[in-house]
């Protein structure tokens, strides 16, 4: 039976905003990766500590966004209304892709530019790279607004599909039997190995594949790539599942203890096999793509409840600190690539260890973003395009006051 409320679960909203804000963490190494360089700031220092920082959260930091994205979707979906989400998720996700990238691109173009200036002592190179091809539909860059994209395209599929299945009158069948499936998997604990097999069939398959990467992601081109369509595709699918009974998802979480300790397991496997100095060309072992495939796969789904259920317990209750970050993650990550490359400019020729430099960055990034949260967006129309209207402080004490 199908069932929704619209409670605002804190302990979900806190692990998808995590989930968000381990993004900055990500994106922060890029600039310190031992090995071939693909980023627009290449610094002096390198570290395989910094690296190995950024290959684990890249395993599970977007297929907990997605699974959380799939469940709130649902729920909002039956809280509002098919049209009233329609145009939410228009509001909410749309416009800020449509204002936002511009501005992402600019700074990139003049960040790169900075760059080259300041490895060069300060002057441009004689022989600057050469210029991006043209932007077609196949090479458009989304930059790090490509999650909001694909959540327009996931949002429209779902709903598309859920008419459909209304119109010929099979939905309730098929959300009974969805129901029946995750039953019968969630008893025998095997969500993650079940959810596994599309994302290791899409790794074996793809033959260019970069496994330091594992999922690639759809920045480029409005038709995302094949691997990070089955991956997320998947993810988006079993959040909106999981929502149809509060049940589902404190079965499919119950084992996090046993599913931490093999991602933990399942990650030091693949570092073995590849390493963590990153090159263009990174080879697996002879025969070792499909172990490796497998393997990376598993480790995706165990660390994503492994991660959901360690962090459902630990902050069941209401936290006015973590229902802030929850709320300013958002902001912080559309706006923290430029801010995150900046640092990675002004730092790149100092004579200090990796690891102190990348600290530093996000010592420096995440409270000067969270400051222009609290200042230019809480409680402003960028606010409320983004997280709903908030109450300033001086009206949210009257009310206090008045109560």
């Amino acid at each position: 039976m199908s069932k929704t409320t619209s409670t605002r679960l804190h302990s979900l909203d806190a692990v998808r905003g995590g989930a968000l804000l381990l993004g900055i963490f990500f994106h922060a190494a890029f600039s310190f990766f031992p090995g071939d360089q693909f980023w627009l700031v290449v610094d002096s220092q390198r570290s395989e500590v910094v690296s190995g920082t950024a290959y684990v959260l890249h395993i599970f930091r977007m297929t907990i966004f997605f699974v959380l994205a799939g469940y709130f979707a649902r729920m909002q979906t039956y809280r509002l209304g098919t049209g009233s989400f329609m145009r939410d998720r228009l509001k909410r996700i749309g416009i800020p892709l449509v204002v936002f990238w511009p501005i992402m691109m600019a700074s990139f173009i003049a960040l790169a530019i900075w760059g080259m200036i300041h490895a060069n002592g300060g002057t441009m190179p004689e022989n600057p790279p050469p210029p991006p091809p043209p932007m077609t539909l196949q090479n458009f860059p989304l930059t790090h607004l490509w999650f909001l994209y694909v959540l327009l395209v996931f949002y429209a599929v779902s709903l598309t599909l859920r008419r459909l299945l209304s119109v010929i009158r099979a939905r309730g069948f098929v959300g009974n039997a969805s129901d029946q499936m995750l039953h019968w998997v969630n008893a025998a604990g095997v969500l993650p190995i079940v959810l596994a097999l599309p994302t290791a069939a899409a790794f074996i398959l793809q033959p260019m594949w970069h496994p330091f990467f594992g999922i690639p992601t759809p920045e480029y081109g409005f038709v995302p790539n094949p691997i990070a369509s089955v991956a997320y595709g998947t993810a988006f699918t079993i959040g909106w599942l999981l929502q149809r009974n509060p049940e589902h998802l404190r079965r499919a979480i119950r084992l996090w203890p046993v599913y931490l300790g093999a991602a933990i397991a399942l990650t030091a496997y693949c570092i073995s096999q590849i390493g963590l100095n990153v090159t263009y060309m990174q080879a697996i072992p002879e025969g070792g793509k499909t172990l490796y495939s497998v393997a990376y796969s598993l480790a995706i789904w165990t660390w994503t409840f492994g991660l959901i259920g360690l962090c459902t317990k630990m902050w069941s209750r209401e936290s006015a600190v973590r229902r802030y970050i929850a709320d300013a993650s958002y902001w912080l990550y559309l706006i923290h690539l430029p801010v995150v490359m900046g640092l990675q400019v002004w730092v790149s020729q100092w004579a200090l260890p990796a690891e102190i430099k990348y600290v530093l960055i996000l010592g420096l990034s995440i409270p000067f973003m969270l400051l222009t949260y609290e200042l230019l967006v809480r409680y402003t129309f960028i606010g409320w395009i983004l997280n709903g209207k908030k109450r300033s402080r001086k009206k949210q004490k009257l009310a206090e006051i008045r109560a």
